[in-house]
């Protein structure tokens, strides 16, 4: 039997979950993502143009959007996506994930 890879060690399957919504909901999403018991993310303001629209962030606290970004498992990832669907079609709001490896 061959030894495991040094990188089979370090490494283990994930997902980057990533919601891109409107600046509004970002309280509503992390006590979401909370209550599904995520405790890291990182937010960030973002810019651009899409269904919905320009969000160019021109004046503070209108137009704008947020991103957020979380790791989790699939099973995890599949529960939050279908949470964040209730926002669709009554805020702008999108999401996507991403299969990664992570240490």
């Amino acid at each position: 039997m061959e030894p495991m890879s040094l990188e089979a060690d370090l490494v283990k399957p994930a997902v980057l979950l990533t919601i891109i919504a409107e600046t509004v909901l970002k309280e509503a999403i992390v006590n979401m993502l909370k209550s599904y018991g995520v405790i890291g993310y990182t937010i960030t303001q973002v810019q651009g143009e899409g269904n919905h629209g320009r969000r160019m962030g021109d004046m503070a606290g209108y137009n704008t959007n947020i991103e957020i970004k979380t790791i989790m498992s699939i099973e995890l990832s599949n529960d939050i996506l279908r949470s964040v669907k209730d926002y669709q079609g009554k805020q702008a709001v999108i999401a996507f994930r991403s299969h990664i490896e992570t240490l």
